[in-house]
């Protein structure tokens, strides 16, 4: 999601610099101005990108010290049923279907496989940053 909404952002202000080459006639001080612009705008972009992550932390910290069991296990509980109906349609159904006409395929909508390759990447980047984590620490 931040990548796209920080494309749109990037193009406008791709075109911003362009003016600064416009209106300034010496080009060392447009090549300074420019890059403290940039300089502002990665540290802008990049204090909103911790503050996005510090806040979906948070959400993610309450619902797994949640005290029910679904507030706490909704998140694996979603994306095991998506891999039930990835396995269903890709690993059974065309077993099931050289002997059963009616095999039953599950429709997968587009939004949920998305989902799933969020979800298994956000474990799989998770799971590396802890490991390098506690290979750092030690």
């Amino acid at each position: 999601m931040w990548n796209l909404l920080i494309k749109p952002i990037a193009d406008l202000f791709g075109k911003g610099l362009d003016i600064v080459d416009n209106l300034v006639e010496d080009k060392d001080l447009a090549n300074k101005i420019k890059a403290e612009v940039q300089t502002k705008f990665m540290s802008i972009a990049h204090t909103e990108l911790i503050t996005l992550l510090e806040s979906q932390t948070k959400i993610i910290l309450g619902e797994i010290q949640g005290e029910s069991w679904l507030q706490r296990n909704w998140r694996p509980v979603l994306m095991l049923t998506i891999v039930a109906i990835v396995a269903n349609n890709y690993l059974l159904y065309p077993y099931l279907s050289l002997f059963w006409t009616k095999a039953p395929v599950l429709e997968l909508p587009e939004h949920l496989y998305s989902l799933m390759k969020i979800g298994v990447g956000g474990y799989i980047v998770g799971r590396s940053a802890e490991k390098a984590i506690d290979s750092w620490k030690k």
